[in-house]
């Protein structure tokens, strides 16, 4: 009965048992090889968040909500094209607006982002 228990435990491995020495001579472990510090759960709620935040803008906003949302943020606009982040002022010289109309239309457009987002 003892040697089948035995056999039978030859096939599991501990994450914590050395399986070889690196060049210092140190243990590694199956659990420094998997240890990373990516936190995968993290990442997919982010990945859901934006994939969310792109529907919501596509759907929610105006199309120069959208134009503002997406410079203002560095966010890529739906023909793709994808720019860095701009202050207001550049945005309102580019489009020949105010600047505090253009600080209105990104509250506006932020605030039907995030009711859609507490929905």
């Amino acid at each position: 009965m003892h040697f089948r228990k035995i056999k039978h435990q030859q096939n599991e491995l501990n994450l914590f048992d050395p399986i070889e020495n690196d060049g210092e001579g140190n243990a590694l472990t199956l659990a420094d090889i998997f240890a990373s510090e990516i936190n995968v759960e993290k990442n997919a709620e982010l990945t859901i968040y934006s994939e969310k935040l792109y529907k919501f803008i596509k759907e929610e906003l105006t199309k120069r909500e959208r134009e503002i949302i997406c410079k203002r943020y560095g966010i890529p606009d739906l023909d793709g094209s994808v720019c860095k982040p701009m202050p207001q002022r550049e945005i309102a010289k580019e489009m020949r607006i105010s600047r505090s109309y253009v600080s209105r239309i990104e509250k506006k457009a932020l605030q039907k982002l995030r009711a859609r987002f507490e929905e």
